[in-house]
């Protein structure tokens, strides 16, 4: 079953991993956080109470926006649990699974590190160009 909304949010999201999925764990404390495209105000999307980042309520379900917390990513619509995550040439391909309210699905994504600290998404392999992502502080 396709899984409503949750792949469409996962083209949202997603970090740069470490280059094998045997240093997921240890690799994802570095990507630890929330994330958000540039040009939006981190303080419109996520709340500042509590020890980790959440989303403010109402939850914008379109934001471009993503958490992680240990093996966990949460998107505004879907919560996914990281399966593998694989090295290629410049980017890392991770295969996640993803659920929400109505299915769960697996979902792959392609992430690589930007020089400047942000991240980037690509849609597929042909993708040279990527969306990039932010950290908000919190």
């Amino acid at each position: 079953m396709r899984l409503l909304g949750v792949s469409g949010a996962m083209i949202l999201a997603l970090a740069a991993f470490p280059p094998s999925a045997i240093a997921a764990e240890t690799g994802l404390s570095s990507y630890q956080g929330a994330w958000l495209e540039p040009g939006l105000s981190c303080d419109d999307i996520y709340a500042s109470t509590g020890k980790s980042p959440s989303f403010k309520k109402p939850i914008d379900i379109f934001a471009p926006a993503f958490i992680i917390s240990g093996k966990t990513l949460r998107t505004p619509m879907a919560s996914c649990r990281v399966r593998s995550v694989k090295s290629t040439d410049d980017r890392q391909v991770i295969t996640l699974n993803c659920a929400n309210s109505v299915a769960a699905n697996d979902v792959t994504v392609q992430m690589a590190a930007a020089p400047d600290g942000s991240l980037k998404r690509f849609f597929d392999d042909q993708d040279k160009i990527g969306r990039p992502y932010k950290r908000c502080a919190r």
